[in-house]
């Protein structure tokens, strides 16, 4: 077993938002994301993967393929399947955490 401190020793760019590999194995991975308020992460989508979004700390407005803003927050889970489109824009600092399945490779 392994174990993680999610909100431990938290990093955040000035420029762009940070993904950091928490977990990457041929099953899948978990990804940490962090933050500024006013950063975004352009609308993109996973083709082969659901991606899952768990939100630890601050708010930000998700948006999944109809394109309709939610202002979400901690303990949210949001589940957006393989080829949906989505966007993500952090109101204060925003951490979350993505889980992909399995992603075929190069």
């Amino acid at each position: 077993m392994k174990s993680i401190n999610l909100l431990e020793k938290l990093e955040f760019r000035d420029k762009d938002p940070l993904a950091q590999p928490l977990h990457v194995d041929r099953h899948g991975r978990a990804l940490l994301f962090t933050l500024k308020p006013g950063q975004s992460i352009r609308e993109h989508n996973a083709p082969n993967s659901p991606f899952f979004v768990v939100v630890l700390q601050g708010k930000g407005i998700f948006a999944g393929g109809d394109g309709i803003e939610q202002t979400l927050g901690p303990n949210t889970l949001l589940i957006f399947d393989p080829g949906e489109n989505h966007f993500i824009r952090a109101l204060d600092e925003l951490v979350f955490v993505g889980f992909l399945h399995e992603v075929p490779g190069p």
